[in-house]
């Protein structure tokens, strides 16, 4: 793309210029900031619409006593099961399993612990859920 291409329209950022690359007049790739593109803003606007619509349902869920607080945990911290297994070391099907309620109660303290360090709280945030907003 050119310099002269680089769209301009209030975007994402609302004000805050990106930094893009564009070809110039001797044909070389320069820096060039952009406010934005439109089409670039409502993708991303609609993935964060299927995000927070994946946050609601893990709220409702838990509420109705049919997910652990994990699932909101992990909705919120964009992961799926297999991602924190991962960085749990864990096998997928125990990760699968401490999203049941139940189990997650009888869960030791360590590894309470260890599902707080990563998603960065503490283990009594870990164990908190915020209000259904029934929606």
């Amino acid at each position: 793309m050119r310099i002269d291409d680089v769209p301009q329209d209030n975007g994402l950022n609302e004000g805050v210029k990106e930094l893009t690359y564009a070809v110039d007049e001797q044909g070389r790739y320069v820096r060039v900031t952009s406010l934005g593109w439109e089409p670039k803003t409502t993708t991303n606007d609609q993935a964060w619409e299927v995000i927070d619509g994946e946050i609601a349902e893990a709220i409702t869920l838990y509420h109705a006593g049919k997910r652990s607080p994990l699932a909101f945990h992990m909705a919120s911290n964009l992961m799926n099961v297999a991602l924190l297994a991962s960085y749990m070391n864990l096998p997928r099907w125990r990760v699968r399993r401490h999203l049941k309620p139940k189990v997650f109660e009888n869960l030791k303290s360590d590894l309470i612990n260890r599902y707080a360090q990563v998603f960065n709280i503490s283990a009594d945030e870990l164990q908190q859920v915020p209000p259904d907003s029934g929606v």
